[in-house]
């Protein structure tokens, strides 16, 4: 298929902190591509280096058939993480400030009705909820019908209902053939809309495929949960690992335990071993690996080999520093 972003072996560095580190993708015409990964991982400076906003120090970028700096603006779309309109200016009015900027925009007040701000075209920019806010700065990147859409953090600030609305309105989008890179610290956003997913860590893309190629290459076995304030000493005779569960995701991990590699039909053996053993717990949930595993699970392995490196005196730092201090990365 035709690629529409291609970037081969980008670098970029801010003094002698390392944000992108040979970072290499390609996106074809019609795809959703969402790049994930940590804080200051280099997902923004990499958006900005696609875009023709930051110069990188080596390797290539094509857009759209040519490079970011020449491609023409009015087949782009860009929402920057960062992103502040006037504050005395209405949604409606917003919208159409954009959209006389270009020769040939859509009606904006189809796009008030694609991110679902019609009942709000009035109000002032200033005025609108954190999540309006969002939707229309979302709507002021499509007011050019653009081939090409970079959304960085689309839905940050966005409630269920709103950031459903935007979900939907990016699958609309690439149902049409419009090519779409987001990022996103949202891992359901990412399994539901990318068809491809990438992984950036110290400013390298670490892993690229499909969600589902990605949770069985790197997602790790199934899982049970069981609520319990229980060490995991306790479990030592049961015949499945255990282990604490990742901090990642919102929860105490003193308060759980963690048995892997456990099909459902044999959860009844650990009910037996639990009740067996008087160990009290509160819970079960069983789950297949998802997404979210996978991002922490190729975090920590980058974190690791950072880390070695450091013991090892490379004292190259990776992308974190940079992002945060020169391109005000925050997610």
């Amino acid at each position: 298929m035709e690629a529409v972003v291609e970037a081969t072996d980008l670098e970029k560095t801010y003094g002698e902190t390392v944000a992108l580190s040979g970072a290499s993708l390609s996106v074809a015409r019609g795809e959703v591509f969402a790049l994930i990964g940590p804080n200051g991982a280099g997902k923004t400076t990499l958006v900005r280096a696609l875009t023709g906003t930051t110069e990188p120090d080596g390797g290539s970028a094509r857009i759209l058939g040519a490079s970011p700096a020449a491609v023409d603006r009015d087949r782009l779309g860009v929402l920057p993480q960062e992103f502040s309109p006037p504050g005395r200016l209405s949604a409606r009015e917003l919208l159409a400030y954009y959209a006389g900027l270009y020769d040939d925009a859509r009606d904006p007040e189809d796009v008030l009705a694609d991110v679902g701000l019609v009942d709000a075209g009035d109000t002032w920019y200033e005025d609108l909820s954190g999540g309006q806010q969002r939707r229309a700065c979302v709507g002021s990147a499509l007011v050019n019908d653009p081939d090409l859409l970079f959304l960085d953090e689309p839905t940050t600030g966005i409630d269920p209902a709103g950031r459903r609305t935007v979900w939907r309105l990016i699958e609309d989008l690439a149902d049409a053939g419009t090519t779409v890179v987001l990022t996103t610290h949202d891992m359901a956003e990412a399994e539901r809309l990318a068809d491809r997913v990438g992984l950036l860590a110290d400013g390298s893309l670490v892993a690229q495929g499909t969600p589902a190629d990605l949770v069985r290459d790197h997602g790790g076995s199934s899982r049970l949960t069981v609520e319990t304030a229980a060490d995991p000493d306790a479990f030592a005779d049961l015949a499945y690992p255990v282990e604490r569960p990742e901090r990642g995701r919102n929860r105490n991990p003193d308060s759980a335990v963690v048995v892997r590699e456990i099909d459902p039909a044999a959860i009844g053996t650990v009910v037996d071993y639990l009740e067996a053993r008087d160990i009290e717990y509160t819970e079960l949930s069983w789950a297949e690996p998802d997404l979210e595993d996978v991002y922490l699970a190729l975090a920590d392995a980058t974190e690791r080999e950072r880390t070695d490196r450091l013991d090892g005196g490379d004292h190259d730092a990776g992308g974190d520093a940079s992002d945060l201090a020169q391109t005000g990365e925050t997610a």
